[in-house]
């Protein structure tokens, strides 16, 4: 086996154009680490619905120039086999994003050449922008294909190829196994063709078109007063985002300073997800050192490329430091659901039109304002691959801080356009007097309280996922929380509604659960809900004590039976 294994990284470093991995490779050939090249060797990275996602490093089960060749190689022979582009007699095109991650630029332009070379067209965006910047130039330049080089909210040490075809939608089966299969048909990089010019890297004409469709977001003379404290955690996000505030009339955003600027290394941050704990530390202080007219009505967070937008607001404790005037320790997070629930609420009062629609995961909550509404709402499978696709979209969401306001112009989600619309409301709501919570209060009253919570387990050894996954559906749990469940579904075999996928859920007398692990990171996530009676704004606190109860309780019952 040790020579074998040698054997196929010494194969792998003949034909490896990246200097740097290269030298990765041969020292530990050198050193004959067995260990780290079987990590490395151990089979290939699989392209599936959300493009490859990896850490960085020679070999094929890492992410490096010699996988992304392989990758753009299946996706040129994916598309020159899809027939003819919709520009009769001009060959298609590709449009080509990419982040600030290290060798994201190096990706792109492989991407490119690779294009150039099956005899395609390729044009690149003309520096590191967010993810719903391509997204919104592939239907705008007629594209037949779209790769966007992210590994979104990963650690610095990952990154990442995204595809979308020519709808501007990511990838969905069979798109995803046809291309995988293009890709392991490639027999050696000596037989990808890779010009070294040829493809067009485009102006600021992209960027000035989108920033031009931001204007649909926002109603006709809506107040824009709301101020903000904003940060890019180390991402992309910053210039366009201040553009398009600029653009609205909304008081321009204070800048955590730290976070502002493009960073590859994510110096400030474990996990450059606004989700994560510590993540948004900076902006919390940020906006406590803010105070009389300077001082933030809400905190707005993008993830490294974004496309999600994070709200965090102040909770209305009475939490002022005698030091400075400034309130110390009362600004809070958002969860997903609550800013889904509040944009749903705010379209549906300017008059919104369309289906409204959510990922599985995401809170019942947006049903119910859809329902009283008179509007259609349908639920897909996780990920905006899937809820892109729903029939006569409006507005669409999942809990994970992804939010498609304006499906007309961006059908992914969008963290930019989120935050106009998100800031919009408050700005209304600041004119009125009120908050963003004070709303989430009134649903309440109106739907009955919508608690969420997750339960989320990060491993090193992926196998421990498939246990708890097994462990689950050998042995069901019959209750949680004292609650019984009355319906299990094994997400494995499909629904009516829903494609298969790997999980589980679980519907309760009050609550329900969805067991499932990540598509993008090491992770098994559990999603909880319950649903408690609110009969009116006096019953939310006891409303509030018992749905946290409910979901501690939840959450213990569940670990136990997952064996997590």
């Amino acid at each position: 086996m040790h020579d074998e294994l040698i054997a196929q990284a010494q194969a792998w470093l003949t034909e490896d154009p990246d200097p740097d991995t290269r030298t990765e490779l041969a020292r530990l050939i050198d050193a004959k680490d067995e260990t780290e090249l079987a990590a490395r060797f151990s089979g290939t990275l699989q392209f599936g619905t959300a493009g490859l996602r990896g850490e960085l490093g020679a070999g094929p089960m890492r992410m490096n120039r010699s996988v992304v060749i392989r990758a753009a190689a299946g996706l040129a022979a994916y598309l020159k086999k899809q027939g003819p582009p919709a520009r009769e007699g001009e060959a298609g095109l590709v449009v080509i994003g990419y982040d600030a991650r290290h060798k994201s630029h190096d990706f792109a332009q492989d991407t490119a050449a690779v294009m150039i070379g099956a005899g395609l067209r390729a044009a690149v965006l003309p520096r590191p922008l967010p993810t719903p910047v391509l997204a919104f130039a592939i239907r705008h330049l007629g594209a037949v294909a779209g790769v966007e080089v992210t590994a979104s909210h990963n650690p610095p040490r990952d990154n990442g190829y995204k595809v979308y075809l020519g709808d501007g939608s990511q990838i969905v089966p069979p798109a995803d196994i046809d291309i995988a299969a293009e890709i392991a048909a490639v027999p050696s990089l000596t037989t990808v063709a890779r010009p070294t010019e040829g493809w067009d890297t485009l102006d600021d004409s992209v960027l000035d078109a989108y920033l031009a469709r931001t204007d649909a977001v926002l109603s006709e003379g809506s107040p824009r007063t709301a101020r903000t404290v904003y940060t890019a955690m180390h991402g992309v996000g910053k210039d366009v985002l201040l553009a398009a505030f600029a653009r609205a009339g909304f008081p321009a955003p204070v800048l955590v300073a730290e976070q502002a600027d493009p960073d590859p290394e994510f110096p400030t941050v474990a996990f450059p997800n606004p989700e994560e704990p510590g993540a948004m530390d900076l902006a919390f202080a940020t906006a406590r050192a803010l105070s009389g007219e300077a001082a933030p009505d809400l905190i707005i967070a993008n993830d490294p490329d974004a496309d999600r937008c994070a709200v965090a607001v102040q909770d209305g404790t009475d939490g002022t430091d005698a030091d400075n005037g400034t309130h110390g320790t009362d600004w809070r997070m958002l969860r997903g659901d609550e800013v889904g629930a509040l944009l749903a609420a705010h379209l549906v009062r300017r008059g919104a039109t369309g289906t409204f629609a959510e990922s599985i995961v995401s809170s019942s909550l947006l049903g119910r304002i859809a329902e009283k509404a008179g509007l259609p709402h349908v639920e897909t499978l996780t990920g905006f691959k899937w809820i892109a696709r729903a029939e006569g979209l409006r507005y669409g969401y999942e809990e994970a801080l992804g939010y498609c306001v304006d499906p007309d112009g961006v059908r992914d989600k969008d963290g930019i356009t989120a935050a106009l619309l998100i800031t919009e409301l408050a700005s209304q709501l600041k004119e009125e007097g009120r908050t963003l919570l004070d709303l989430l209060d009134d649903l309440a009253v109106e739907h009955g309280l919508h608690a969420t919570d997750q339960l989320s387990v990060r491993v090193e050894d992926l196998s421990l996922i498939a246990a708890a996954m097994r462990r689950l559906r050998e042995q069901p749990p019959t209750e949680l929380a004292g609650l019984p469940i009355t319906r299990t579904d094994d997400l494995t075999k499909g629904t009516a509604e829903l494609p298969p996928t790997d999980g589980l859920r679980y519907t309760l007398d009050g609550a329900r659960v969805i067991v499932r692990p990540s598509g993008t990171e090491p992770k098994l996530k559990c999603y909880l809900e319950v649903v408690i009676p609110v009969g009116s704004h006096k019953d939310l606190p006891a409303a509030r004590a018992k749905a946290t109860a409910l979901l501690e309780s939840i959450k213990r019952d569940l670990s136990t039976a997952a064996g997590i």
